[in-house]
């Protein structure tokens, strides 16, 4: 967890995802960073199975791919150091998927019409039980692993698409 709470790694974690494979030099065109800071990033992410190297490389013009598509984890932890790893990870996703949100949505005014429509915000307060939030979690993650192949294969995806970021929050209400 500690090796993802860097803004460069979670950057190219994301330029990876959005083209399927990078080399350094591509990566950093994309995340305005140094080639030889993202390769360093790259082998960072590497060491601790992010990412690995896909095969079509030579020399120095080596591309990557990420291992995975999305991350799961929980502050929930018995080590305190890997709880507050947890933690700080979280806080930095937090911040990040907030500071996304708010550029997206004060962009949505210049967007077609088509795409207004269908994005948006939507606000839900629920009565649930920790089992009933953990069945209801699991359906929206199942609803958005309908569509994880398009991240992994941009191939896959259909003409017209758009990357559309999903971010759900489940917070017990302040009393």
């Amino acid at each position: 967890m500690r090796a993802m709470a860097h803004p460069v790694r979670l950057a190219l974690m994301e330029a990876l995802n959005d083209a399927g494979t990078l080399t350094a030099t591509e990566a950093a065109e994309r995340v305005g960073e140094s080639p030889s800071n993202c390769s360093f990033h790259l082998r960072q992410l590497a060491k601790y199975g992010f990412v690995e190297e896909a095969e079509g490389g030579t020399g120095r013009q080596r591309p990557w791919r990420a291992v995975h598509t999305g991350m799961r984890f929980t502050d929930v932890q018995d080590d305190p150091d890997t709880a507050l790893a947890a933690t700080t990870l979280a806080n930095v996703f937090r911040e990040r998927w907030f500071a996304r949100a708010r550029a997206g949505l004060d962009q949505r005014a210049a967007m077609p019409e088509e795409w207004r429509r269908v994005t948006g915000m939507d606000q839900f307060t629920l009565y649930v039980t920790p089992d009933e939030m953990k069945a209801f979690n699991d359906e929206m993650l199942a609803l958005c692993d309908r569509f994880r192949e398009r991240i992994a294969d941009p191939s896959t995806r259909p003409e017209g698409s758009r990357a559309v970021e999903h971010v759900s929050f489940y917070y017990l209400i302040p009393s």
